[in-house]
């Protein structure tokens, strides 16, 4: 997930309990690869195996500068369960100069 000229993206994916998704959100945060995390319940209606599957899952939608995608996905792959999860990034059009200028300083290195 290479940076795109729009500077931050939100990157998803989704895990099986909250307890899980929670745990893997606080984790991202402290690590300061994304300023916030809002993790919620979903339906997932996906092919898997052959078959189509349906599972209620909680997506965890982490706000980050667009440089820091592809560490913020290698450290969510690596911290999760499934054999295949779902790490998308999309990038961020547009937001309030306040909101994203928190999220710059809050994915900075502390001095």
């Amino acid at each position: 997930m290479a940076a795109n000229e729009h500077g931050f993206v939100v990157v998803t994916t989704t895990h099986e309990t909250e307890v899980q998704a929670s745990v893997l959100a606080s984790a991202a945060v402290r690590e300061r690869l994304a300023a916030c995390a809002q993790v919620y319940p979903v339906r997932s209606v996906y092919w898997w195996e052959g078959e189509v599957q349906d599972a209620e899952e909680w997506r965890i939608d982490l706000k980050t500068r667009a440089e820091l995608a592809d560490r913020l996905s290698a450290f969510l792959a690596d911290r999760h369960s499934y054999e295949m999860p779902e790490v998308i990034a999309v990038p961020v059009v547009g937001g309030s100069p306040g909101y994203l200028a928190w999220v710059t300083a809050e994915t900075a290195a502390p001095n």
